[in-house]
């Protein structure tokens, strides 16, 4: 039985993935994943981490997930990106370090994947958080999680290599070769659509007009600075704000990664 037809039977509905590949990208119209009028990386980001997919029934032959190294052998992701139920097809790997999407950093196997126990694909999607265990650790510093996220207003920071054009055709997303950023901030929940935000879902607004997160940056890293001017993480891309025709019209939606860190440390502890 091949890796991919295991993880197939396993993943349907349980919260624990033990496999060699994991499914990473929301294909499910309007979903939040790439950055849509992003810029160039103004320096190096050591824990970004892409995973790379397929949708093949879509259409979509080249697609990618983002991840963040939170330890020198895990890295959290959006469950939506390991949700086989929404038709995609992990390639069973994760490069991490490099600002190229096919190309450079550090490449590991899948060897497992967590899934939140209370994880739900709508709109939001609910516990939008997983966590993906590399078959060996990389020699490279994971970003540190956030005490807590920082307050409305806050400066953030977007990380992608999704798409920089939006279509409803997973069959015309072109992921950008190399790693884009945006300046974005905390939002208040009143500024996404009503349901949307909440006590562990983060609203997002860009600084730049007519820009946000799009398809194929689902999972990515939203970031602050912390301690000493560090980058710490506060958020993966889980969708958008707020009904919107199109990625870049509305805010974005990030889960709260501080506000699960007892089960990221629960999870790590016992299957490390």
């Amino acid at each position: 039985m091949s890796g991919t037809t295991s993880f197939r039977r396993i993943v349907s509905r349980s919260a624990v993935v033990a496999v060699a590949g994991a499914a990473c990208l929301a294909v499910t119209a309007g979903s939040a994943g790439a950055i849509i009028n992003g810029s160039r990386p103004t320096e190096s980001y050591p824990f970004m981490a892409t995973i790379p997919t397929t949708a093949p029934l879509m259409g979509l032959t080249d697609g990618n997930c983002g991840a963040a190294l939170i330890n020198p052998q895990w890295v959290v992701t959006a469950a939506h990106c390991l949700d086989l139920e929404i038709g995609s097809i992990p390639k069973g790997t994760v490069r991490i370090g490099s600002d190229r999407r096919t190309s450079g950093g550090t490449v590991r196997k899948i060897a497992q994947a967590f899934l939140h126990p209370d994880y739900a694909q709508n709109s939001p999607n609910k516990n939008d958080i997983a966590l993906v265990r590399l078959d060996r650790r990389v020699g490279i510093k994971p970003i540190e999680i956030a005490d807590q996220a920082g307050r409305p207003g806050t400066p953030t920071r977007i990380l992608g290599f999704g798409v920089t054009r939006f279509s409803t055709d997973p069959a015309d997303w072109k992921m950008t070769a190399k790693l884009r950023q945006l300046d974005t901030r905390r939002g208040a929940v009143s500024e996404c659509g009503p349901g949307f935000a909440g006590d562990t879902r983060l609203c997002t607004i860009s600084r730049r007009p007519r820009a946000m997160a799009c398809n194929g940056d689902s999972g990515g890293p939203q970031i602050q600075r912390g301690r000493g001017g560090r980058w710490e993480l506060i958020g993966v891309t889980s969708g958008p704000g707020a009904e919107s025709p199109s990625c870049e019209q509305g805010p974005g939606l990030y889960t709260d990664v501080p506000a699960y860190r007892d089960w990221i440390d629960r999870t790590i502890r016992a299957n490390g």
